[in-house]
This record gives C-alpha cells, structure tokens and sequence, in this order.
C-alpha cells in the first residue's frame, strides 16, 4: 500500500510541482492513514481496493481522540490529503471511485491568537540552554531563529546549510519566489545558530551530504509535526498557560515590534507578505509586557 503513497507523491512532484515541505507533508499524513488501516482499522485493511467510507469515518474519530491532542485544522489537512490520495487511486484504477469523497470534512476552529508575554519568552527562550546536549543546542537555535525572525514554520524546516550567512548575521528564506527574501539575525540568535552548527548537528548527522538546516533524531530534515512537538514540549516545561501553537511565535514577533515602534511596511517586509494590509491582524498590545523585563541590562525585545 505504500508503494500507491509513493507513486501519488512522485506524481504530485512531476505533474503539479509540489514544493519538498508539501511532499514532507502529504507523506508523513498518509503513512500515518496506512498505520491505522493496517494496525487500527477494524478489520485491518491490506488492499486499497478494501477501503470503504466508513473506514475513513473511523480514522477521522481515531484523530479526534488521538493523545496528540490534534486541532480541527490537522485534522481537516488531513483528510484532505486523503481525499485527493484517493482521488488518484480511483483515476489509477485501484479504487472503484473515491470513497472518500462524502466524507465531510472536520468545522476548522480558529481560537484568536495571543502573543505571549515578554516574561514567558524569556523563559522558553531559556529554557533548552539548561542542556548543552546536540538537541539542547538544535532545539535552542530553532526557538532563538524562529523569534528572532518570524518567518513561518514551514520556511524554518525548510533552511538549508547554504541559506545561514552568520558572517552577516542573515538567513535567507521563503517557501516560494513571492516570499522568498533575506532576514536578519540578533546576536542571540545567531550565537545560538554558531553553537548548534559547531557542536550540535554534526553529533546528529548520518548522511554528510544531508543539506537540511535543523535534522531530527534520524538525521533527516525536521518536519513541522517535530518542530511542533519539540515547542509543545518547551512549553509545557516552563509552565506557559497560554494556548501555543507553531505560528504563536511568529504573532508574537509582529506584535513586539508594532509595540517597539516598527513601521508596518518593515513589519510586512520581514513576515514575507505580499501585501500590506495582511499585517492588519497584528494590533499593539498592552499586555505583552515588553517594557517591563529586563536580562543582563537589555530589554528582551532585541530585534535588529
């Protein structure tokens, strides 16, 4: 059954050039489908001829339950990147049609997002250099990087080792050619990067031709579900209660400059948006505290 996963992403690639991080993705949610009807399904299912719709209604509830607390909008992506699989099984012949069709996608529930306060960046910044380990040092570059710049969680697992210029302290990053551009470091940020780069990656490193930025316990690029996994964890370590997710970080970015004084059209510039009025969403905040803390005689907000 992988082998049909296999040849759907080849034909993702080659007839809708579908960038890696997609591919990344698409695979990592499909084989996951393939685990459950292999492992979870009641009875197992081994051929995709077998599938049915009730099936998939399963999987749905199996991910609405599942211990990684998975949002309706995982879950809707989800079941959108098996609908469109099983599109491409019924017009390859190894589906009678596309089971998966009636299958009503998940109501997407969009909490407001909030910026967190300066005094739990702090501590979530702090928090991995309590360890010197290479995933100490990783997971410290990725938090510091993914701050300091605000770019999106998709651009951070996609850097690769020729995209860090720290003679200059700049990353050059972007998902597409519209969004492409080059942002700058703080001190912190690419000290952190150095650290990880001289003493962190190469312990995690199994292929040496492996170009990817951030590697994961396997030596393979990070994906967003580990990035993801890796900030729920600092999290919950330093007892942070507010609701955190992957873009928490890069709100939070936005909102400290807009209090720092930061024009917008900057603002736009370093988020990657193509236009102005998507910074909109980001209002001044007085709660987020940024006047208040001060580490080592300087302000926590250290954007330059």
């Amino acid at each position: 059954m992988e082998q049909q996963v296999e040849m759907f992403l080849e034909h993702l690639v080659h007839e809708h050039r579908r960038v890696a991080n997609t591919i990344v993705a698409y695979r990592n949610d499909l084989l996951q489908f393939v685990h459950f009807l292999g492992h979870q399904a009641t009875p197992p299912v081994q051929e995709w001829g077998n599938l049915q719709e009730k099936v998939i209604d399963a999987y749905v509830c199996f991910l609405k339950e599942h211990p990684l607390d998975y949002t309706s909008s995982t879950v809707a992506r989800k079941l959108a990147t098996i609908k469109r699989f099983c599109d491409f099984l019924a017009d390859a012949g190894w589906l009678a049609d596309n089971v998966a069709k009636p299958v009503r996608l998940p109501k997407v529930v969009k909490p407001p997002s909030q910026p967190l306060r300066a005094d739990e960046i702090a501590k979530l910044l702090a928090e991995p250099a309590q360890c010197h380990s290479p995933y100490a040092l990783r997971d410290r570059a990725l938090l510091e990087t993914l701050y300091a710049t605000g770019m999106r969680v998709s651009e951070l697992v996609g850097l690769d080792l020729h995209d860090v210029d720290l003679a200059h302290r700049q990353i050059h990053c972007g998902i597409d050619d519209k969004r492409s551009r080059t942002v700058k470091l703080n001190a912190e940020a690419a000290a952190a990067l150095h650290d990880y780069l001289c003493e962190g990656r190469l312990h995690l490193l199994v292929d040496r031709n492996e170009a990817a930025l951030f590697l994961n316990h396997r030596g393979q690029r990070l994906t967003r579900q580990g990035l993801w996994l890796i900030i729920k964890r600092y999290v919950k370590e330093v007892g942070i209660k507010t609701a955190v997710t992957p873009h928490t970080l890069r709100h939070s970015f936005a909102i400290h400059l807009l209090n720092t004084g930061v024009a917008p059209q900057e603002i736009k510039e370093r988020l990657g948006y193509a236009h102005l009025n998507s910074t909109q969403r980001y209002q001044p905040s007085a709660n987020v505290g940024l006047h208040e803390l001060i580490i080592d005689g300087k302000p926590l907000v250290r954007h330059e």
